[in-house]
């Protein structure tokens, strides 16, 4: 109003000076006459201000205290959290706090670890041995008929009820501890890809000689009963595996599932690995040739891993990068740069001429560059050359770049029917110690692909090394729980790494062929690998992560590797390679990547910014981080310690009889997903749970059971002093006159997984059914992390009470969660010892808070100076409650709980957060999925002139039309590849429709805002245009709640939008992106690198043993090349 009346003043001076002579000709009358209406309007715009401008701050803290003494007493007598604290009180006497030892506890962690991957290492050699040894005394047999066990038919019929050929009776029972699928634990049995005929005499030998595994399975087994799957998988195909289950193909009957293509498999078979992809894009390469060789490269892509280095050149007349960004130098070959390969191959067309000098040339100079700098694998070389024709001269090639050492392997993918340049592309493989394969179909393309594997293995086959492997972080998705565990396992845990070795033949005929019979291994779900890092030894915000040698997350709680399109969980394409510096991002530096990826031992502190409740709500804390390497593996473990509470634990002692007493109370559980005893050893204890396992052992029932000392002690100690909360509760409930409506559930937990809850509300009439139930993960202690309310908790004052509502998707109705922690102190040093609260309906605060906000009509307004009686319930009048993260709990609009304030008014936020009593803090999060921007790689080049374009058309017409000639014949007619163009580029064009709905991953930026303590009290007048908005803020004594009275009659909204905590991309130009994306991280190579060796037969490349040039079909081409040009 100021401004508008400012405004009118001008208009009114303008006025008066545009016509100043005729104002001087009407007389001083006119002029006073103008200056009287301007103070009698300047007089009731002030008025109109003053009236707007009045709500009493005075009333406003009233009203806060009143309701802060409210809640505050209905928190504390339903939780009975004083009584709580004081049972801790009496018993400080005889408890210990000792500062946890964060150097000595992570090396200890390691210790137990390497013992635990020790104990698979051995299984797999005691495999791999018992393999070669079977194939030494096997001799093969070309009639040979074996009835081996096939996964697919096994328990199958055929319509007259007769077991199916190759399947027959196997027994399955349900198991524990293979994830409660039904398997058979006394045998293995064969599952063989679709596209791999079961009967073919390579398999049927393989699977008879490889019988022999079975005894060796069952004794692994029996002498760690931790184990899980233990495989075989051929190179001829099969796949061996124990515990023997029934297989499941998709809704197509079709099992894609090749074990050849596995990482295991891959890295275990070969060395590290520099390959360049070389791929004719060359007018004749239209139609079914270029999807067959867009699936080879796919298919190449898909058997590299983040050890090997890659990249990809498109060639025809000229030679571009498929990636443009990366020009002249090769990326890790991880999942991520695989992903986006694949997407940019997707995107390749055909046009020109192949000219496969150039592209050789280009590759050749990356790789010798690549390897001059110390970059790459620094071990095997390769360049994959996929086309469908050779018609140069490229011998120069090769004497200048790889001749006489050829230490580049050459591998060529000769696409088509057509065999017509088919010698020469043999040439190139064959004078290059690589291997030449035809690939005339779709189906062709596996099989011929996995055949340049058994070339780079085989310097390593001949000299037998053994190296064991372990591979990244991976989903298994083949079989049927894991959708299941999808929905039910903290994210970061549904991972596993397998531990592989390659099975070589031993017979002295065949070594100098360096043959592969296959990979041996054994998976360990890395669940239970983090078990041996507790939480409880970790403290609230504690946890503990591993990486690998490479600087990706093994696991880690704030790993999130699915994400979510539609109804449905998926990977995430990157899942695997996200870096630590990705997740640990306030470590800006890198120290702490750069030290673990080295495989130091240390520690370093950071201060954090972290998230409880999915990024909403904001947690400043103070970290420290102690690592060390796993030796024999390449792992490193990790461990994280907050400062203040997450320095000390306490340490009580009660006896057994006494503690177990109390820990058989019907209302007391412990965490299921921690380990107390360790049932997965004996079967008979499987289907124990955590708390039965704990009884039977403390009982002498089952006293040779595994358990955790020190985790019982203290959980019979918490037991005890958490007792009398039981009868407190019941007493309540009891007396049900003097219950308050909407108090639904009282609970508690200690920092030994213990907790108790108490219902006061039946389930048919409690709002929040679902809170802390088993689908309730967020509320309940797991292996990945301690409640929220008790991580809340612990970072608010002993004994003020936190309230908030939990997000949308995790509650069932409205609810609020009342929360405080609860401490021990011995000296100086303070514990927490558990947090302890109540779940109330909304409601009960509701009606509280409209009651006290609303002076009575009759109210002695004499002495008040503003609106009187002010009430809420007045249409001029909004208030709320917020809590200390910016989210509504009361407003007038129901809907409007548990949003976040900012959104409903953007001016008041607004205010706030300039005048320092909300602070905006930034968060970004590296793992995010945003939906594409269309993009197209083209691979055409600009047309310089009319006559350019005239020229390259008449080439393209005469090269096309010579192959045609070359190819021709009645058959080859009716084949389909001649007609493939249209329905290719029909699936093209279809998929760039749906590329805007694609999630892809992303970086995003996202705001939290905290309130500021210090700052009790505020108000202030917004002025929005043409109207005045005024607020009072008032802190809620004893709480992390704000009152808050806004004038509703002022709409603010066209000068303030709303404020939203909506992530934003975080888009970068292109030479950032282009430098992020070549940028390569520091990390530690592989040990072991098989690259050479001298008695390496190189003339086994692919049925071809002498191979020279066609000399006049090389001649024919160059003259019709020459005479377009």
């Amino acid at each position: 109003m100021q401004i508008a009346a400012a405004a009118g003043m001008k208009r009114w001076s303008w006025g008066s000076s545009g016509n100043a002579s005729k104002s001087e000709r009407s007389g001083p009358r006119r002029g006073r006459l103008i200056m009287l209406l301007w103070i009698i309007l300047s007089s009731s715009l002030c008025l109109m201000v003053d009236g707007q401008m009045k709500i009493s701050p005075e009333t406003v803290q009233k009203w806060a205290v009143s309701f802060g003494k409210e809640i505050a007493a209905l928190s504390a007598r339903y939780s009975g959290a004083k009584l709580l604290q004081k049972k801790y009180k009496d018993v400080e006497a005889v408890v210990k706090i000792e500062e946890v030892d964060g150097e000595e506890l992570v090396k200890k962690f390691a210790e137990e670890m390497e013992e635990m991957l020790g104990r698979k290492m051995k299984s797999v050699k005691r495999l791999a041995e018992a393999a070669e040894d079977a194939d030494l005394y096997h001799e093969y047999n070309e009639t040979l008929e074996f009835e081996y066990f096939n996964s697919m038919l096994i328990n199958m019929v055929d319509e007259d009820g007769n077991p199916l050929s190759l399947g027959g009776e196997f027994a399955l029972e349900k198991n524990e501890h293979f994830n409660k699928l039904p398997v058979n634990t006394q045998l293995s049995n064969i599952q063989v890809p679709t596209n791999v005929y079961n009967r073919d005499t390579d398999i049927v030998n393989g699977a008879y000689m490889s019988e022999a595994l079975n005894d060796v399975f069952i004794d692994n087994f029996k002498k760690d009963p931790t184990l899980t799957w233990q495989y075989f998988g051929s190179a001829t195909g099969f796949f061996r595996l124990y515990p023997g289950i029934q297989w499941i193909p998709d809704e197509n009957g079709v099992v894609t599932f090749d074990c050849r293509n596995r990482n295991w498999y891959i890295q275990a078979a070969t060395s590290p690995k520099d390959v360049v992809i070389v791929v004719d894009v060359s007018g004749s390469m239209k139609g079914l040739r270029l999807t067959i060789a867009k699936h080879t490269i796919n298919t190449i892509l898909d058997t590299l891993g983040e050890n090997d280095f890659v990249n990809i050149i498109a060639y025809s007349d000229y030679v571009r990068y498929v990636e443009p960004c990366f020009k002249g130098t090769l990326v890790q070959a991880d999942l991520d740069n695989r992903e986006h390969f694949k997407l940019l191959v997707d995107e390749l067309h055909v046009k020109g001429e192949g000219k496969v000098k150039i592209a050789m040339k280009e590759s050749f100079k990356i790789l010798n560059e690549t390897a001059a700098l110390g970059q790459g694998s620094l071990c095997n070389q390769a360049i994959m050359l996929i086309t469908d024709g050779a018609m140069e001269d490229f011998q120069d090639v090769f004497e200048e770049f790889n001749w006489p050492e050829r230490r580049v392997r050459v591998f060529t993918y000769l696409i088509g029917r057509e065999m017509t340049f088919a010698d020469n592309v043999k040439w190139i493989a064959c004078n290059n110690k690589g291997y030449y394969t035809h690939v005339s179909t779709l189906a062709d393309v596996q099989e011929n692909v996995m055949e340049y594997l058994h070339v780079l293995s085989r310097p390593m086959v001949i000299n037998h090394d053994h190296d064991i492997i372990w591979t990244e972080a991976y989903m298994d998705s083949v079989f049927p729980t894991t959708q299941e565990l999808f929905n039910t396992q903290a994210q970061s845990l549904l991972l596993m790494t397998s531990v592989a070795m390659p099975v070589f033949s031993k017979k002295e005929e065949t070594l100098s062929h360096g043959i592969l019979l296959g990979v041996v291994g054994t998976d360990v779900a890395l669940r239970e690998l983090m078990r041996l890092a507790p939480r409880y030894k970790l403290g609230v915000h504690g946890y503990g992560f591993l990486i690998t040698n490479n600087g990706y997350i093994l696991s880690h709680p704030d790993l999130r590797p699915l994400y979510k399109e539609g109804k449905t969980l998926k990977p995430k394409p990157n899942y695997n390679s996200v870096d630590l510096a990705e997740v640990e991002w306030e470590d800006t530096e890198e120290k702490l990547r750069t030290a673990m990826v080295k495989g130091e031992t240390g520690t370093l502190s950071l201060d954090v910014r972290t998230s409880v409740d999915e990024g909403t709500r904001v947690m400043f804390l103070k970290n420290d981080y102690f690592y060390t390497v796993i030796n024999e593996t390449p792992f490193s473990l990790g461990i994280v310690l907050t400062r203040g509470y997450g320095e000390y634990i306490f340490i009580g002692n009660v006896s057994v009889e006494e503690g177990l007493h109390d820990l058989l109370a019907p209302d007391l559980t412990i965490a299921s997903e921690w380990t107390y005893c360790e049932t997965d050893i004996d079967p008979a204890h499987r289907k124990l749970t955590q708390l039965q396992a704990v009884v039977r052992y403390l009982t002498g029932k089952e006293p040779d059971l595994d358990c955790d000392v020190q985790l019982l002690q203290q959980t019979l100690f918490d037991a005890v002093v958490t007792a009398p909360m039981e009868a407190y509760w019941t007493a309540l409930m009891l007396n049900a006159s003097g219950m308050e409506e909407g108090v639904e559930t009282a609970f508690l937990g200690t920092r030994s997984g213990l907790m108790r809850f108490q219902r006061y509300a039946g389930v048919e009439k409690r709002v929040g059914k679902s809170f802390l139930t088993s689908t309730d993960k967020e509320n309940m202690f797991t292996l990945d992390h301690f409640p929220v309310w008790y991580r809340r908790a612990s970072e608010n004052p002993a004994g003020q009470f936190l309230y908030y509502m939990p997000r949308q998707e995790t509650r069932a109705g409205r609810i609020v969660i009342a929360t405080t922690s609860v401490t021990v102190t011995v000296g100086k040093k303070t514990a927490i010892a558990g947090a302890i609260g109540i779940q109330m309906t909304l409601g009960v605060l509701e009606s509280k808070f409209w009651a006290i906000a609303a002076q009575p009509n009759d109210t002695d307004c004499s002495d008040v100076d503003g609106i009187c009686p002010l009430r809420c319930d007045s249409v001029d009048i909004a208030c709320y409650m917020i809590d200390n993260n910016g989210f509504v709990l009361i407003s007038k609009q129901s809907n409007d709980a548990g949003r976040f304030f900012g959104e409903i008014d953007g001016s008041v936020m607004t205010t706030l957060i300039r005048m320092g009593m909300f602070k905006r803090v930034s968060l970004f999060d590296y793992q995010a999925m945003c939906k594409m921007n269309s993009h197209s790689v083209s691979g055409a080049r600009p047309l310089l002139s009319p006559f350019y374009g005239l020229a390259t058309a008449l080439k393209w017409f005469l090269s096309n039309f010579l192959l045609f000639l070359l190819e021709f014949n009645i058959c080859g007619f009716w084949h389909t590849e001649h007609w493939a163009d249209a329905k290719a580029s029909f699936s093209v064009s279809s998929a760039h429709k749906k590329r805007g709905d694609i999630l892809q991953p992303c970086d995003t930026e996202y705001p939290s805002f905290v309130y500021e303590p210090s700052v009790k009290e505020t108000n202030s007048i917004i002025k929005c245009g043409r109207c005045q908005k005024m607020f009072v803020v008032q802190q809620i004594p004893d709480s992390n709640l704000l009152m808050l009275v806004v004038q509703a009659d002022c709409d603010c909204s066209r000068q303030y939008p709303p404020i939203t905590m909506e992530p934003k991309e975080v888009k970068y130009n292109a030479s950032v992106k282009c430098d992020r994306m070549r940028s390569q991280k520091i990390r530690r190579r592989p040990e072991s690198c098989h690259a050479y060796h001298p008695q390496e037969n190189a003339n086994d490349c692919g049925g071809a043993s002498v191979i020279s040039l066609s000399a006049s079909l090389f001649l024919t081409c160059l003259s019709f090349s020459t005479r377009v040009s």
